[in-house]
């Protein structure tokens, strides 16, 4: 009966979570063209909240976000969650593998936040896509990669790729240090909203909405300059500010 109970109410945050996916498709279409950059990142940052609160997930933020840019948030992979709670953090600009533009609903949502698409096996557009970062930073924007490159389980975290922090140096912009966690009700790492491996999205959706309790905890770090270092340096050290501050759970 409890299964019966827990799989019901999934089912029910699932029907909301689609209808308000729907009603931000339909804003894309109809509301953003009239609206300003500044509004249209207002109303993104409010979606991702709502979004959070349907499928049950509370937000925790630690530390302080950047009121503005220039800079580049460095973030940990977990979850086809981790942009939408980052955005419901702090609304931000991010670099994302191209195929994530074809996505079913995801790939739209994500192009009108504004995201950065990368071909991961192409040099050529990888430092195309730098050189754009690096312009979009001197314009003052909050930029946020992934650096390991894709998802890993939460617990440990994969070597950086240190590519895209040249953008950084060559913008002289900052980088924040975000670490992302999601907790269970008990205080323990929940491992419910993963996306690795064999990992489907739907199932990977599934188990976050049969999950009670759930908090997405982010951390935002102390800014760093490059202050001289090359990029594969600054990457490991900011790899490094990321696992300290996720600590034991």
């Amino acid at each position: 009966m409890r299964r019966l109970r827990v799989r019901a109410h999934a089912c029910w945050k699932g029907v909301r979570t689609l209808a308000h996916i729907a009603t931000g498709l339909l804003t894309i279409v109809f509301v953003f063209p009239k609206l300003s950059e500044s509004q249209r990142e207002e109303r993104i940052q409010a979606w991702a909240q709502e979004l959070l609160a349907r499928l049950a997930i509370k937000i925790i933020a630690i530390g302080c976000p950047p009121a503005h840019g220039p800079v580049l948030l460095a973030a940990n992979h977990i979850s086809w969650l981790d942009i939408v709670v980052m955005h419901a953090a702090r609304h931000c600009r991010f670099v994302s593998k191209a195929d994530v533009r074809h996505w079913p609903l995801i790939g739209t949502l994500a192009t009108a936040a504004g995201t950065l698409f990368i071909e991961r096996e192409s040099r050529r557009d990888a430092m195309r896509v730098v050189h754009h970062m690096a312009e979009r930073l001197v314009a003052g924007d909050i930029l946020a990669i992934f650096p390991e490159g894709t998802t890993s389980n939460g617990v440990d975290l994969l070597p950086f790729h240190a590519n895209l922090f040249q953008a950084a140096i060559a913008a002289n912009a900052p980088v924040i240090p975000v670490a992302l966690q999601f907790v269970s009700a008990n205080g323990e790492r929940s491992l419910a909203p993963c996306y690795i491996d064999d990992d489907t999205l739907l199932g990977s959706l599934w188990r976050t909405l049969c999950t009670p309790g759930i908090s997405a905890v982010v951390t935002f770090g102390e800014p760093q300059l490059s202050q001289g270092r090359e990029r594969r340096i600054w990457a490991a050290d900011v790899r490094s500010a990321i696992v300290g501050m996720r600590g034991p759970i």
